[in-house]
């Protein structure tokens, strides 16, 4: 099931850093560092800075879209005193080591991308233009919806009575009477 179009739009542009890794079954560690607010005139994978340990390099740029429905994630996310993004890495088999995948302000999607296990994500600081533009889409769009609880339904007796087969239906001659 695909999204709806989002009702507010941004771009970011993404910064990883490569760190030597103090494992003998992988050369390198990976993670998100940085989004910054607009798109640098910079080309994908490029590298920044760096020194014998680690590199930091711009990887291009990612769209953030804002819905509806997860206005009450944002708000949280906005709440918690170090709003984030979370920006979602897939390896890739050749050319550039990952693909962005999505970058959202929902804690509660960027952390559904985990489950699969073979993804990279990892929350990276909310640029100020983009925690502007949640904050006025959070004012603008929020509804507080109280909560309700439901009444349980009492049990029906008969519904839990033991059956007795009908007569005839699903028997063979093998069945005993």
């Amino acid at each position: 099931m695909s999204r709806p179009e989002p009702l507010a739009r941004t771009t970011v542009g993404l910064v990883v850093e490569r760190r030597k890794a103090k494992s003998p079954w992988v050369d390198f560690v990976w993670r998100p560092i940085a989004a910054l607010p607009g798109v640098p005139a910079t080309p994908p994978w490029t590298e920044l800075e760096g020194d014998d340990e680690a590199r930091q390099f711009y990887i291009g740029a990612a769209e953030i879209g804002l819905y509806r429905p997860d206005t009450a994630q944002y708000r949280d996310n906005l709440a918690s005193g170090s709003p984030g993004l979370w920006v979602v890495l897939r390896p890739t088999e050749d050319g550039p080591p990952f693909e962005v995948v999505i970058v959202t302000a929902n804690p509660s999607e960027g952390e559904s991308f985990t489950e699969s296990g073979a993804d990279l994500v990892e929350p990276v600081p909310m640029p100020e233009s983009v925690r502007d533009l949640v904050e006025a889409f959070v004012a603008e769009h929020h509804v507080e919806h109280p909560f309700t609880k439901r009444k349980q339904k009492r049990a029906d007796p008969d519904a839990l009575a033991r059956r007795v087969p009908r007569s005839g239906a699903g028997r063979t001659e093998d069945d005993e009477p």
